[in-house]
């Protein structure tokens, strides 16, 4: 058990997030989870996991550093970051404005630099740290209507092996998880004749759990995994094999 240390998730209070910090928590860490918009979803999620919740912008740096901050007073020094947070501004390229653009590269992208970088000094001071950042399917293979979300989610891995190799000697490892398509709310909400599309694509043959992602992360953030780092992890039921 690592009671006394924290692990903070990024859109960590509905979804494959929420089942991110529940799982963690399990696992004997101290845990928040930070949301930005949905405030009815954030406290039923809180009253429901007894997680406590932060509320701001992860793409605005001045309140990552103000946030995290806070986190820290309360729960103890940040040892477990897992970006999580994402939102999608699907359409066609040539049809995209320039704000869907801006809104998903500043929210799946930017928020790689403003929320690691809030908690990197700390954990080089403790030698210790596990940075988990959740990529996508479609950061590795692309995906029609989503050009930002995929270039945003493609970036992630790049920061990702980066960031591996600079923090490597001082006892951090930074890993990134790429879920296919996960039995979310999101999901579900696809109509069901191109939701039967997707399934029949997936080799295994159904969707993937927010708890099957969630397990691979408590992994990552465990002492058991301290030689695995700069890695990406696909799970999609094989509805594509990469590379790395």
């Amino acid at each position: 058990m690592i009671m006394t240390q924290t692990a903070l998730v990024t859109g960590g209070t509905r979804g494959i997030g929420a089942a991110i910090a529940q799982t963690l928590k399990r696992a004997g860490w101290a845990v928040g989870s930070v949301y930005h918009g949905n405030d009815e979803a954030a406290q039923r999620f809180r009253a429901k996991s007894g997680i406590p919740v932060f509320k701001w912008d992860v793409s605005d740096e001045r309140a990552c550093r103000e946030g995290v901050a806070g986190v820290e007073a309360e729960l103890g020094p940040i040892s477990v970051l897992v970006n999580n947070a994402g939102i999608t501004r699907d359409g066609t390229f040539h049809r995209m404005h320039w704000t869907q653009w801006r809104e998903v590269l500043s929210t799946n992208l930017d928020s790689m630099f403003t929320m690691t970088r809030a908690v990197i000094e700390g954990m080089r001071e403790r030698r210790f740290g596990r940075i988990v950042n959740i990529s996508s399917i479609n950061g590795q293979k692309g995906q029609v209507g989503q050009v930002n979300y995929s270039a945003a989610k493609a970036g992630v891995i790049g920061f990702t092996k980066a960031l591996a190799q600079e923090n490597a000697a001082r006892g951090i490892t930074v890993n990134a998880v790429c879920p296919g398509y996960v039995d979310t709310q999101m999901v579900a909400a696809i109509k069901e004749e191109v939701r039967a599309e997707i399934i029949a694509a997936i080799p295994v043959g159904r969707l993937g759990t927010p708890e099957e992602v969630a397990d691979a992360v408590s992994w990552l953030a465990s002492p058991k995994a301290a030689f695995c780092t700069g890695s990406v992890l696909t799970i999609n039921g094989g509805q594509y094999i990469a590379n790395g």
